[in-house]
């Protein structure tokens, strides 16, 4: 492992074995939740299917215990960015959920988030899961082996604006961004989900970042509950956050923290896929 660009963490490929089994861990995790979130439910209880679900399948959750968190997964429901606390909070029908999980294998680190309506979603809900899930895959697609951070950010962005003409002109979340990632959660360098391209670190082999637009269907300025972790819109507006966890290889991009690595949404937006063998 090694250090370019101001800190910037590089792994070997034996590195990126590992956090590919960390991802996953989140990867069918969140699947599982996604699948558990029901009207009557806590997010507590959501909670504690999550961490069950990283301890079993061999892996320790990244967010129990850091800076203090009390919780192996964020919940964040509705006007609720970010870093919503699990608690005693009961689901209802029409809620939007924002799942964030991450996992640690032998020291390495797996981040993901997604996004569901809880029953079924509105028209306006459909389009802000629809377009922060799209944006998220632009970013990803751009990320090119020997092109820039700010390439991604760059594509997120575009998309996102793309969709205005469609009549579903979305906020994008600008203090919260994407990250490096690796032997911690949180690592060198920021990963915007808006900005010009061609700008920061070089996208080399052994680089990993996590990406994660945010957006809301309405103003996108946000503030900090008295918990001092919750996330909220000022405005009170609906949010949605979808996030995944990629590394850079010789051959492509591979998507760490989804099941099949990627292939399927990079394929189709012409990206090249680049796995390593197990």
């Amino acid at each position: 492992m090694g250090w370019r660009d101001r800190g910037v963490e590089i792994k070997t490929p034996e590195q990126l074995l590992l956090m590919r089994r960390a991802g996953l861990v989140v990867g069918a995790t969140l699947q599982v939740l996604a699948g558990a979130v029901r009207p009557g439910l806590t997010t507590s209880e959501l909670d504690a299917i999550a961490e069950d679900s990283i301890r079993s399948r061999g892996a320790v959750p990244s967010f129990l215990g850091y800076e203090g968190f009390p919780g192996s997964i964020c919940t964040s429901v509705n006007d609720e960015v970010v870093h919503g606390i699990p608690g005693d909070r009961v689901l209802a029908a029409g809620d939007l959920v924002s799942i964030d999980c991450g996992a640690i294998v032998e020291g390495f680190h797996g981040d993901a988030a997604l996004s569901v309506v809880v029953g079924e979603p509105t028209a306006l809900d459909r389009e802000l899961l629809r377009i922060t899930e799209e944006s998220m895959w632009h970013g990803l697609a751009a990320a090119r082996l020997g092109g820039r951070v700010t390439d991604i950010g760059h594509a997120v962005e575009t998309y996102v604006r793309s969709q205005d003409a469609t009549g579903t002109a979305l906020g994008i979340v600008e203090d919260y961004v994407g990250h490096g990632i690796g032997t911690a959660m949180h690592l060198p360098p920021d990963v915007p989900n808006y900005g010009k391209p061609g700008r920061g670190p070089r996208l080399v082999p052994g680089i990993a970042l996590a990406v994660e637009p945010m957006l809301t269907v309405g103003d996108p300025e946000t503030d900090v509950l008295e918990d001092e972790w919750t996330v909220v819109t000022v405005d009170g507006s609906r949010a949605a956050h979808f996030e995944h966890t990629f590394a850079v290889t010789e051959h492509g991009s591979w998507v760490l923290t989804a099941l099949d690595g990627g292939e399927e949404r990079l394929t189709a937006l012409g990206a090249p896929f680049g796995p390593l063998a197990d």
